[in-house]
């Protein structure tokens, strides 16, 4: 293993890791270190690499190049080593239906030491679920909380969790989260990916973003959100007539602007205050219409979503 990818425990250290899937390269080559402790959010929509570099990171599927480092193993082979040492939540779900949910999560746990079956048990409990009856009457989101209870379960210093909050209503998802925080606190490396920036914001000391495979830099992600922090964000009943927008904004040079529908933004690069009054003033003597809302500061979190990935946020 070269410097790069250096092994630690309670540390993800990862370099040059990649993978391609046919023409299309589903992770450009990629370095991060990631712990020991804390919450990190791997963030990006559907289709950024986000469950295949998690998978990777694990054996799941094999890197075409790069290597990493997981809680102290090395990834080679199939991946055993780093899977003996942390616990993992699968993006997919998959059940065998007959079995209870107490059977199940024995299962799921086969390997791990009694005292994860007892706490797995106990998160179960606390998400309310009928442990009982088999696990094929179960609702999506209450077999995403049976494989969740068995991956917070063991006793490790890794846990690398694949969307662990989809499908679950406001309620849980709360206390999904809180369960994470609880965990971190013990001092346990968290890196979990999702699409939700929301939860990702409320609960992460870090954030990771993906767009189409890449890592974009830490520091790139945070100009694009004081970027977006410093754009006005305006919104109308009905979209703008294109031609008035574009007169309005003529006095004002080269402004730059993005307009979806009634909703636009304007950013000023420097911030400057007296282009904004300017702009406000123009926009409420024109023939636009009163705007509906009117926003400035920092960005609402699908603001930023859209500003980093031209997409809505959740």
């Amino acid at each position: 293993m070269s410097a790069h990818a250096v092994e630690e425990s309670g540390v993800i250290s990862i370099a040059g890791l990649a993978r391609r899937f046919g023409l299309v390269q589903a992770v450009h080559p990629l370095s991060v270190r990631i712990g020991p402790g804390g919450i990190t959010g791997l963030l990006g929509p559907n289709g950024s690499g986000k469950s295949t570099l998690l998978r990777m990171l694990i054996g799941l599927v094999r890197p075409d190049a790069g290597e990493a480092a997981v809680d102290g193993a090395r990834l080679a082979g199939d991946g055993l080593a780093i899977r003996q040492r942390v616990a993992y939540l699968c993006g997919e779900i998959h059940v065998y239906g007959e079995l209870s949910g107490r059977s199940h999560l024995a299962w799921l746990l086969r390997a791990r030491p009694s005292t994860a079956l007892r706490r797995a048990l106990d998160i179960a409990k606390r998400f309310e679920l009928p442990l009982a009856k088999p696990v094929r009457s179960y609702s999506h989101g209450m077999k995403r909380q049976l494989f969740l209870a068995a991956a917070l379960a063991p006793e490790v210093r890794v846990r690398i969790l694949d969307e662990p909050t989809e499908g679950l209503d406001p309620t849980r998802r709360r206390e999904v989260l809180e369960l994470l925080r609880e965990d971190a606190a013990r001092g346990t490396t968290l890196l979990f990916s999702s699409h939700h920036l929301g939860e990702v914001a409320r609960t992460c000391e870090r954030q990771l973003f993906l767009r189409r495979g890449e890592l974009l830099d830490e520091g790139a992600a945070t100009g694009l959100r004081e970027r977006a922090r410093l754009a006005l964000r305006v919104t109308w009943t009905a979209a703008p007539d294109p031609g008035e927008l574009a007169r309005v904004l003529e006095p004002l040079g080269a402004l730059e602007s993005r307009v979806d529908g009634p909703r636009a933004t304007f950013f000023f690069p420097g911030g400057e205050a007296d282009g904004r009054a300017a702009l406000l003033l123009l926009l409420q003597a024109s023939a636009l219409g009163d705007p509906r809302t009117i926003e400035y500061g920092e960005p609402s979190l699908s603001d930023l979503y859209r500003e980093l990935y031209g997409v809505e946020g959740v």
